[in-house]
């Protein structure tokens, strides 16, 4: 039986991640600070796919505590196949406007964490000559964005060099970069995303399934829909000053994001 550890894991990307996962029959490890929640998404999963789920309530930004985690995933007598970094979180203004001790925290949980739970999970998958590891990157990656824009870049280059270095072991590597989603993340960071198009957003589950799709294809990079591939295809070949101008110019715009 194949055995995914999933952060982020009690509400949304996470979640839909636990239940695309257990629909195809995956056991599960769930990970978030918010035990009730994790318990709520495990039971529901439990009684509607009947898969085993384990519930790890746990703060990653609590070096303790993401050591938990990370022994959870080296642990050889309960392998895990595959690694979902998914937790984290954004901030509402952009550097340096908002307080440093946020920014680190920021960077900790999207660049640090993940390196650190795939440091612990790898070394099993390899010896084991199979396994994934999923990171949950932004299109807000691939342009000049501040701190998350930077660490999600650096969390996609991650995947694509860790991807080359694990090919031969038979552990695929993939990094996810979805849009605008509907979560709860542009409501906890406090943001302002009133004046989006409706045509913008994605839903989980078709992010959720997009990945899933393209980790089956080994393909390295998954990015849902057509105008956000069509984006990130015109952002990869633009010159970096052009797009960094035109990103400034929305922001200085009346309504700009």
């Amino acid at each position: 039986m194949t055995t995914v550890l999933i952060t982020g894991a009690s509400s949304g990307l996470g979640a839909a991640f636990a239940r695309g996962f257990a629909a195809k029959g995956c056991d599960l490890v769930l990970v978030a600070r918010d035990k009730g929640r994790l318990e709520a998404v495990a039971a529901r999963l439990r009684a509607g796919c009947g898969v085993a789920v384990e519930v790890l309530p746990a703060d990653l930004l609590d070096p303790a505590q993401c050591d938990t985690v990370a022994a959870r995933l080296a642990d050889p007598a309960r392998p895990v196949d595959m690694l979902v970094n998914n937790a984290g979180f954004g901030l509402p203004a952009p550097f340096p406007y908002s307080p440093v001790e946020d920014e680190e925290r920021m960077l900790e949980l999207l660049v640090r964490v993940p390196l650190r739970l795939t440091h612990a999970a790898v070394p099993g998958m390899r010896e084991r000559r199979r396994g994934a590891v999923l990171n949950v990157s932004s299109v807000a990656g691939l342009l000049p964005t501040g701190t998350y824009g930077a660490a999600k870049a650096w969390l996609t280059a991650f995947s694509e060099s860790l991807r080359v270095d694990l090919a031969p072991y038979g552990v695929r590597v993939l990094a996810v970069v979805p849009g605008f989603t509907r979560t709860e993340f542009q409501e906890r960071a406090g943001m302002d995303v009133s004046a989006l198009r409706e045509a913008v957003w994605l839903e989980p589950e078709a992010v959720v399934a997009r990945a899933l799709r393209d980790l089956a294809l080994g393909r390295p990079v998954s990015v849902t829909g057509w105008r956000y591939r069509v984006y990130a295809q015109a952002v990869r070949h633009l010159p970096r000053g052009l797009v960094a101008e035109r990103l400034a110019r929305r922001r200085r715009a009346p309504g700009g994001v």
